[in-house]
């Protein structure tokens, strides 16, 4: 496979894509060669594009990046005997349909050795992000034909029912497992999440409404969808929520006073912040009730600094938050199962609105960056 070429789109800067051919490379021992199907646009993707590239604390990123961490493709190669086993015992075989983990981690620093999210590693890798395609085999991103799997990540099988633009949506419906810790955050009465609770999504892009499905799949009251698209909202309502606040129309006075008359002054159970903007997180404390729960999940990358009152916004609130830095490898199978299982109830088959192919990488960006698309992607042999 050595002479031939593979094409991917490149980010070599903030704000400039190329289109690049890099060698296609036999996988070594413990690798295996993805031929990529389709490649989700993150919210993380799109501030590494505009150039907000510090990310997990103080890492920066090095470019040139093929981007894409929300992967389906099928196994193409297996390095060393051919064999290579799924994160969940099965084995794999060329041909087989997965998604692919989004990070590895080295298993070797304090967190990983006292079993924290792989986020908390002190050398987590992560696929489209801040593996250098500078360095060989370069193909570490999905927005390429074929993509690399270095030693120690996790793929997991697609089930045969679930078809490729929702298994597409596997690695942020994962990220909701956030929802599964606030229920081990709820060991007394007065503490969310509870069976029937209040729950704000502010943002509900793909992940917000990620979220909002899982809130509703495990026994939410009232669910609240925020968001400056129309468009959104409209999709946030078949996907169950039960009202819909435009914020382009409406002040952060006005939709604290919705929240507080929905809940008879009381104030939110829980709000999930999925806008991915730091103007967002003091909103949230706001709408809270007295021990209510923050998720926040939005907030990846580093785009600065918020005012927050210690006193009104957390101790005499008696909040409670919890940072969501991302998915758990223990999620993507379930996450994969449950939607199969609630495609006939949700539209999941329509979340992705729009494809692309690698030539035309720019114009898929400003699209995912528009109030008219839900999740975009590419897909490198379009």
């Amino acid at each position: 496979m050595s002479n031939q070429t593979v094409l991917a789109a490149t980010l070599v800067k903030p704000l400039q894509y190329e289109i690049r051919e890099y060698p296609l490379p036999d996988p070594a021992p413990g690798c295996v060669l993805i031929k990529m199907e389709l490649s989700g646009i993150c919210g993380t993707d799109k501030h590494t594009f505009q150039g907000f590239t510090t990310q997990y604390g103080s890492r920066k990123l090095e470019f040139p990046i093929i981007q894409g961490h929300e992967n389906v493709g099928t196994v193409a190669a297996i390095g060393g005997d051919g064999t290579y086993t799924d994160f969940e015992g099965v084995p794999l075989c060329e041909g087989d349909r997965v998604v692919v983990g989004a990070n590895v981690c080295c298993g070797q620093c304090y967190y990983c050795r006292h079993d924290f999210p792989y986020y908390c590693c002190d050398n987590t890798t992560d696929y489209g992000n801040n593996l250098s395609a500078r360095n060989p085999p370069h193909l570490f991103g999905g927005w390429s034909q074929y993509m690399y799997i270095i030693p120690g990540s996790f793929l997991v099988k697609v089930p045969d029912d679930l078809p490729s633009e929702v298994a597409v949506l596997t690695e942020i419906f994962a990220v909701s497992v956030g929802l599964d810790r606030a229920k081990q955050m709820s060991a007394f009465p007065n503490e969310s999440f509870r069976f029937d609770d209040t729950v704000v999504v502010l943002g509900v892009g793909p992940l917000g409404m990620c979220f909002l499905m899982k809130a509703r799949m495990l026994g939410a009251g009232n669910i609240i969808a925020i968001d400056l698209s129309d468009y959104r909202l409209s999709f946030a309502k078949r996907v169950g929520a039960d009202y819909t606040v435009n914020a382009t129309i409406t002040s952060a006075a006005d939709r604290l006073q919705i929240v507080r008359d929905l809940t008879k002054g009381r104030g939110a159970d829980m709000v999930i912040e999925c806008a991915g903007v730091p103007q967002a997180v003091p909103e949230a404390l706001e709408m809270l009730r007295i021990g209510g729960l923050l998720v926040e999940a939005g907030n990846f990358s580093d785009l600065g600094e918020i005012a927050i009152s210690p006193h009104r916004h957390l101790c005499s609130k008696n909040v409670r938050i919890l940072g969501v830095g991302g998915e758990e490898p223990a999620a993507y199978g379930p996450g994969m199962r449950q939607m199969a299982r609630y495609m006939k109830h949700y539209p999941l088959q329509e979340m992705v609105t729009h494809r692309f192919g690698l030539r035309d990488v720019d114009a898929a960006m400003q699209k995912s960056i528009e109030s008219d698309s839900m999740k975009v992607v590419m897909q490198p042999w379009r």
